[in-house]
């Protein structure tokens, strides 16, 4: 089996002062992708770059204290690839590939962290924009290889995906646009599409436990009023050998809870 699991780290150190690296090390993935690092190659160094002994690959925000994504892997992949080719948001710290190819097969791992639009209409803008870039810069890597993306994706596709679905209507995150936007990715015979949500091909119906984030407001997460915004979203082919999720609240490394995949394949 390949254990892949995703974590938005809201900071890495400060996850790791909450224990993420001995969960890591006794939960023992293939790989993992983590999100909003929120750290430089420099604070990284001789620190972050393996842990619980996995090594980490790293697209890092220009911005200090800012985004950043990684995936820290068992596997040595054959190439890396460090953003997806965006004028604008690749300064962002938003992707990066592994690729673990063979002459049997084309095979990458994605750790994406998508915007949020939460903060105010600029950045609502700047999702839409990101949206549309990373639409077809999917559907080509979906030519090419098969791929699991993990991330996250900043969006609760349905109204079982959030608690308070009807009240969110208008806010970023559950925006007619955005839930669009994944209706395309996801829809089975549409050329733009092809893309398979791999939890809820396992697990169709669930509502309260599918919640990968909270609000630190209120008693978000006490009262688990939350959203599912992290995603494993996989080709056909990789998305078919899925055989067992789970979203771990054991402990609280950050305002997400990481969300790990077994797949049935090996690298």
């Amino acid at each position: 089996m390949f254990k892949l699991t995703s974590l938005n780290l809201n900071g890495i150190r400060s996850a790791t002062s909450k224990g993420v690296e001995s969960w890591m090390a006794a939960t023992r993935p293939d790989c993992i992708c983590v999100q909003e690092v929120k750290a430089q190659a420099a604070d990284m160094a001789n620190r972050f770059e393996r842990m619980a002994g996995l090594q980490g690959h790293f697209h890092y925000a220009q911005k200090k204290g800012y985004s950043g994504v990684g995936i820290y892997t068992r596997h040595e992949p054959s190439d890396v690839v460090i953003g997806y080719g965006s004028a604008e948001f690749d300064t962002e710290g938003r992707y990066v590939e592994l690729r673990f190819d063979t002459p049997a097969r084309k095979l990458s791992i994605i750790s994406a962290y998508f915007p949020s639009g939460s903060s105010g209409e600029e950045r609502q803008q700047a999702k839409f924009r990101f949206l549309a870039e990373i639409h077809p810069h999917l559907m080509k890597v979906k030519r090419e290889r098969d791929f699991i993306l993990c991330g996250d994706i900043n969006i609760a596709h349905q109204q079982i995906d959030l608690k308070n679905w009807r009240s969110n209507q208008k806010n970023s995150g559950f925006l007619p646009e955005e839930r669009a936007w994944m209706t395309k990715l996801l829809h089975t015979t549409d050329e733009g599409g092809g893309i398979i949500d791999v939890y809820r091909q396992l697990q169709p119906t669930a509502t309260d436990t599918a919640y990968t984030w909270w609000s630190n407001r209120g008693q978000a997460y006490a009262n688990n009023v939350g959203w599912r915004l992290d995603y494993h979203l996989a080709t056909p082919a990789l998305a078919a050998l899925a055989r067992a999720e789970s979203i771990y609240k054991g402990e609280k490394f950050s305002d997400h809870a990481p969300i790990t995949v077994d797949y049935d394949f090996s690298l």
